[in-house]
């Protein structure tokens, strides 16, 4: 990975022989107060290192130092400095990575838990640091997940700002867009004028085949939102709807009110659902 290339005098080297396989089958955020290990580069090089849940910036990895193994299976390791500190805000990926099995901590100088560690645990229980550790599950599509914190929080502060947005947003992670709706419409009685909760309704409503009751919501959001950061998001939604209809004519008519295709982030998708439309409506009457 290009953001762990460090230069080679940072590192003191030691040298151990590989025992257990290391397999990389684990998502990062499977993977909170472990040793992991990062898919080698090109050079043959691992980039190894502790993840851990970070109160302000959500999943860490804490880098330790880097590693090759040579043709007799021994692990050559770069540790870096121990008055250097280099940590990085995992985002999600398609990386995997393996953890580091116990039978190596002697060879690799390193403890189950770190003695840092304890710093960022303190309060752990608090309304704030569950709902981080919330929102990085949902992040990284383990919403079942992120959703058993959010109870958590609301046990301890059920009006918590942001609670309800984010529940709705475990909800329609898991395609429960009932429930997502139900808690929606609460949040919105709370804060009427929270466009992103709309937005989290107006997507509720089209995946639970209430396109109806999604148009009106996008109308109310166009009248009394001040906040227009998702019109173009709310729009594409409902044209979503129009293309699994196969609907044509209604597809053409929303393109035309909303011009969202002039949204470069919606543009190439709009393009090839309307090639698709044309081509399965060819000789079809158009539904009204």
């Amino acid at each position: 990975m290009k953001i762990f290339i460090l230069i080679i005098s940072l590192f003191t080297s030691i040298c151990c022989t590989a025992q257990d396989k290391l397999d990389f089958n684990l998502k990062p955020i499977d993977c909170e107060d472990k040793w992991v290990v990062f898919p080698s580069d090109l050079s043959g090089s691992y980039s190894y290192g502790f993840v851990y849940m970070d109160n302000q910036t959500g999943l860490t990895f804490d880098f330790a130092g880097t590693f090759k193994i040579n043709s007799s299976g021994k692990f050559l390791i770069s540790k870096k400095e121990a008055d250097r500190t280099m940590k990085f805000r995992l985002q999600p990926n398609k990386s995997l990575v393996a953890i580091i099995p116990e039978s190596y901590f002697a060879e690799f100088d390193i403890s189950k838990t770190p003695d840092w560690l304890k710093a960022y645990q303190e309060s752990e229980n608090a309304a704030d640091k569950l709902f981080r550790w919330a929102i990085t599950y949902n992040i990284w599509n383990e919403c079942a997940k992120g959703l058993t914190y959010l109870e958590k929080v609301k046990t301890i502060d059920p009006n918590y700002k942001g609670l309800k947005t984010e529940i709705a947003f475990s909800y329609n992670c898991q395609k429960q867009y009932g429930n997502a709706i139900t808690v929606l419409k609460e949040a919105i009685k709370q804060t009427p004028d929270d466009a992103y909760a709309y937005k989290q309704l107006l997507y509720s409503q089209v995946y639970n085949n209430q396109l109806p009751d999604a148009i009106k919501t996008y109308y109310k959001i166009e009248k009394d939102i001040t906040d227009k950061t998702y019109k173009s998001e709310n729009a594409f939604n409902i044209l979503c709807a129009f293309y699994s209809q196969n609907n044509l004519k209604k597809f053409n008519e929303w393109l035309n009110l909303t011009q969202v295709d002039k949204d470069e982030r919606f543009k190439p998708y709009i393009e090839k659902f309307k090639q698709d439309l044309e081509k399965m409506n060819q000789g079809t009457p158009q539904k009204p």
